[in-house]
């Protein structure tokens, strides 16, 4: 009866500091405009199910993807395993699905076991790899400080969550062989058979109890704290990238979207349509400089970020010692998100007359927007389909169109296409030589 009421406000506790953080991120996303994300369902499915689910873009680089394939089957199949803990902390009962399964719930909590064998193993290279080897994409200026600590906190607490599971499996195993009350028989488990044996054979009954009632505590708590840390994260991705992979564009990479207004008027440049008297004479906003005027995918991508470094690695301007890094574009959205959501939070502005004197371009600089070669490079490395291209695009297009700068060796080129209709500065019209 204990273990119920106290199992409920912990459950309780964690559903209030869950929905804050979750709550927090489906705001900040919509912070965005709405995009048009409609039709072609299969092609959405087909990617959400490959690449989300499947972990298809992963094993273009096999090692890290093997091991990767390791600690994300484990999570999956782990669930099983915690739908139990919610069961029997609700009734107060042990191993509440052992005797409906029998010989299957053996399998499963063995294959749990060797899967969390095999995530250890996985988690103690991946922080070998990012703080011993040193691995170059994990070194970058943006990685310094928490994005870092992040990633670490994130591994250690992988490890923290396999120690509960052998110390409540292997303390069972010790008990049911002594024929304690309320430790029914399970069968042979595959590593905590003799693991627990081999750790607490020699401990005293109330101390074996003790062992497993905190390896099933230490589950439980590490598993609602990852629920609680997850909106704080970088591995919010374990959600959002269903949603990301749904939601990607579809067209394809080398097309960039056009801009309606630009559109027209090139077409009554060419003489192929007609101006309109009557249009209003303000000019229209182009591309984005805050988060308000991105797309709320853009910011969905943002928050999906995995902070891998593969766009990074992938990139020909940062390869070739250029500021302009991908994975950084996408965090500086993400935190610029942020800085916003807590300032409309704070009741400092509303959404109608927010200006704080920031945009986007105090966190991403004109050298990094003008170092992109709209390769899509980052674009087809990115595991989860993020897409860092289209928020440079968008920048490029307000400070070129909107606040009228750029790269002085850029500004000739615009110049002569507005007046002359080609990139080069010519006293002659476009299409005179078709008079000749």
């Amino acid at each position: 009866m204990l273990q119920s009421i106290l199992f409920l406000g912990v459950l309780a506790t964690t559903g209030w500091f869950a929905w804050k953080g979750y709550s927090r991120v489906w705001q900040n996303i919509h912070l965005g405009k709405a995009g048009q994300h409609e039709g072609r369902y299969s092609e959405r499915l087909r990617n959400m199910l490959l690449v989300a689910f499947g972990q298809q873009k992963m094993f273009k680089n096999a090692l890290p993807a093997v091991l990767h394939l390791f600690i994300y089957v484990a999570f999956l199949i782990t669930q099983i395993e915690l739908i139990e803990i919610f069961v029997d902390g609700l009734s107060g009962s042990h191993r509440f699905f052992a005797p409906f399964l029998g010989g299957f719930y053996t399998f499963v909590i063995s294959f749990i076991e060797l899967l969390s064998v095999l995530a250890f193993v996985a988690t103690i290279i991946f922080l070998a790899r990012r703080n011993l080897l040193r691995v170059p994409r994990f070194r970058k200026p943006e990685m310094n400080g928490w994005p870092s600590r992040d990633a670490n906190l994130i591994l250690l607490g992988e490890i923290i969550l396999i120690i509960g599971i052998f110390c409540m499996n292997g303390g069972d195993k010790v008990l049911q062989a002594r024929g304690v009350e309320h430790y029914p028989t399970t069968g042979a488990f595959a590593v905590s058979s003799w693991l627990g044996p081999a750790l607490f054979g020699n401990w005293s009954d109330g101390a074996v109890v003790a062992v497993e009632r905190f390896g099933w505590w230490l589950h439980l708590a590490t598993v609602f704290g990852f629920l609680c840390y997850l909106p704080y994260s970088k591995h919010l991705h374990i959600m959002l990238a269903f949603p990301n992979t749904w939601f990607a564009r579809l067209t394809p990479q080398g097309e960039m979207p056009n801009m309606p207004e630009i559109q027209k008027e090139v077409r009554i440049m060419m003489g192929l349509d007609q101006a309109d008297p009557n249009a209003a004479a303000d000019l229209p906003e182009f591309g984005a400089n805050d988060v308000f005027s991105l797309n709320r995918l853009n910011i969905l991508q943002a928050y999906s970020c995995t902070e891998c470094g593969r766009c990074t690695a992938a990139c020909p301007a940062n390869i070739t010692g250029k500021k302009l890094s991908p994975r950084k574009i996408m965090m500086d959205v993400r935190d610029r998100a942020e800085e916003v959501g807590q300032n409309l939070a704070s009741g400092k502005f509303t959404r109608e007359n927010y200006d704080d004197g920031k945009s986007l371009f105090d966190r991403i600089s004109p050298e990094e927007l003008h170092a992109c070669t709209t390769c899509n490079a980052c674009v087809e490395a990115c595991p989860v389909l993020i897409n860092p291209l289209e928020i440079i695009l968008q920048l490029r297009r307000y400070e070129i169109l909107t606040l009228s700068a750029g790269p002085s060796d850029w500004l000739p080129m615009f110049n002569a296409i507005e007046n002359n209709g080609a990139a080069w500065a010519m006293s002659d019209a476009r299409d005179n030589w078709r008079n000749e």
